[in-house]
């Protein structure tokens, strides 16, 4: 069950940091909203995880998957640039996540 609870609060990441950016600083008050309560559930998700997952690997997976969904957003909705550099870079970032899933 943690692991799940650490994949969800990873997603939750994601949410925060790009209504972060559509914030515009918080001055924006919809977006400010949704990182107030994304980062909230983010943070419980991560702490409520670090019970039975080591804080390294918690924090490396929950990063790592927050990063990779932010980025892949980006070049999809946010007009950042798509590379193929990029996208192999996202696909280790994945499979790290995924190699410290199964070494645990």
């Amino acid at each position: 069950m943690s692991w799940i609870v650490l994949i969800v609060s990873g997603l939750f990441e994601a949410v925060w940091a790009v209504a972060l950016g559509a914030s515009e600083g918080f001055s924006k008050l919809v977006p400010t909203v949704i990182f107030g309560v994304g980062l909230v559930i983010s943070m419980a998700g991560l702490a409520w995880a670090m019970k039975e997952i080591p804080t390294g690997t918690a924090y490396a997976v929950w990063v790592g998957i927050g990063a990779s969904i932010a980025v892949a957003y980006g070049m999809i909705f946010g007009g950042e640039a798509v590379s193929m550099i990029k996208i192999l870079l996202i696909i280790g970032l994945v499979g790290c996540i995924i190699g410290l899933k199964a070494v645990s």
